[in-house]
Order: C-alpha cells, then sequence, then structure tokens
C-alpha cells in the first residue's frame, strides 16, 4: 500500500469539465498542493488548446499549489512532472523496458504516447500565485485516430502495452508519491539532478530529430536540455536553443 504524502490534499470527482477548470477555480481557497482526479471529465483539454480525449478508465488529474521562485524555474515542473510519470508507471508494471520521455511533456511506451503533461498558471505583477499541473494517462483505452493532429505519436495504453490493469484512485496513489520526492529533490537541490534524471530517460537522445515551433521547423541531433529546460539542437548551421515546440522522429 501506498503512504499518501504528507501536506497534500487529495479530491475525487465522479464528473467534471477538466481537472484543469476545477483547479482554477478552488486554487484561490488552498493552503497547500491538492491533487484533483476525475472519473470523467466533459472538457478536458492539451497544449494549445486542443482536446484531450478522456476515455473512461483513464487518468484525468491536475496537482495545483503555489510554488515559490520565479516563473522560469515554476515552468521546471514539467520535468518533475514527468520523472513522477516515469516511477509512477514503473510501480504499477514493475518494468522500464520501452519507456521514455519525450520533450517537452509526453511519456512514451514502445514508441507511443502514453501520457501527457500540461502546465497552467496565474499571476500578476510577474509573479506565479499558483500553477496547475494537468495529466493525462492512457491506463486502459486509446483515442481514436480521427481525434490526434497530423505527425502526433500514436497513443498506447498500459492495458495495450503492458496487460496491466490499474484503475485512476491507485494510479493517483503512487503517482502523487512519486511527485513529492521529486518535488522535494527539486526544492532542496535545484534543477541539475532532475535534469540529469530526466536525460537519463529522454527519448531519441543523440539521434536526430525535427522540431517545430510556432515559426519554424529544426531538424538536427538531440544534443539536450540546458539548465533552463530548453531543448538543444545541433545542426547543421551550428547549435540551437529551443524554449518551446513540438518534436517529431
Amino acid at each position: 500500500m501506498i503512504d499518501w504524502p504528507t501536506g497534500y490534499g487529495r479530491r475525487v470527482l465522479a464528473e467534471v469539465d477538466s481537472t484543469l477548470d476545477e483547479a482554477a477555480r478552488i486554487a484561490p481557497t488552498l493552503s497547500g498542493p491538492e491533487w484533483i482526479l476525475a472519473l470523467r471529465q466533459t472538457k478536458g483539454r492539451g497544449r494549445r488548446g486542443r482536446d484531450w480525449k478522456d476515455p473512461k478508465g483513464n487518468f484525468a488529474g491536475t496537482l495545483v499549489y503555489r510554488p515559490e521562485g520565479s516563473p522560469d524555474q515554476i515552468a521546471l515542473r514539467s520535468f518533475v512532472a514527468a520523472l513522477a510519470l516515469y516511477d509512477a508507471v514503473e510501480a504499477v508494471t514493475g518494468r522500464t523496458d520501452g519507456l521514455a520521455l519525450k520533450w517537452p511533456n509526453d511519456v512514451l511506451l514502445n514508441g507511443g504516447k502514453l501520457a501527457g503533461i500540461l502546465l497552467e498558471s496565474a499571476g500578476q505583477l510577474g509573479g506565479v500565485s499558483y500553477l496547475s499541473i494537468g495529466i493525462g494517462v492512457n491506463l486502459r483505452e486509446t483515442p481514436m485516430k480521427e481525434w490526434l493532429e497530423p505527425g502526433a505519436v500514436w497513443p498506447v495504453s498500459l492495458l495495450s502495452e503492458r496487460g496491466v490493469q490499474v484503475d485512476p484512485e491507485t494510479f493517483l496513489d503512487v503517482l502523487a508519491a512519486a511527485y513529492a520526492r521529486h518535488e522535494h529533490s527539486f526544492v532542496t537541490y535545484g534543477f541539475a539532478p532532475i535534469r540529469a534524471a530526466w536525460l537519463q530517460r529522454a527519448a531519441k537522445l543523440g539521434e536526430v530529430i525535427t522540431a517545430r515551433t510556432a515559426r519554424d521547423e529544426h531538424s538536427g541531433t538531440f544534443e539536450t536540455i540546458d539548465e533552463t529546460g530548453n531543448l538543444v539542437l545541433k545542426t547543421a548551421k551550428g547549435e540551437i536553443t529551443i524554449p518551446a515546440g513540438d518534436i517529431f522522429f
């Protein structure tokens, strides 16, 4: 049995529009970090406003809290969440083969997309009042092909790839414990150990990939992520740094 991490709240909702929307509604009233799990979402969303389809039995959750630090530092929680997801999947399956982290915010299993992470925040005068980390995991089902954007990684589930059945509430317990461990490391030691651990689990590190931003497309060797979480590519025109975008391979 997994011990729930001290200091973290836990609420499970039978149905909600979006756990990210619920996080925004409750954030002003919170005295500490709170995990929200929806057994059904009616209006889930992903990056750049894309729909996040949420078949029954999958995981749809958000952690909302008030972290300290600059907005740039707070944004590095996407890597903290990715490591927590990696550990949670390992814990419920007992295996790490085929498991990898895709920059900037996906978890892959056997080359398919198992999970995604979305950060949202609100604040004033350049500060962050609260941070919401939305997480979706295909525990049982995968979205239909027609729901996918062009070039997207094909979705997979824990059930399809591992034959493992785990319910959302059990997965929440495991994920929350893993996140608390990595959050403690981040707060205590900074980004360096998080970055090193993430790179050890990175998909296509040292290989040629394509990165697409809102304006450009670049192909090159995936060299690393830098100390601020940016993607570093070695291209024919030299080394370039990409703060945000999507990668394809």
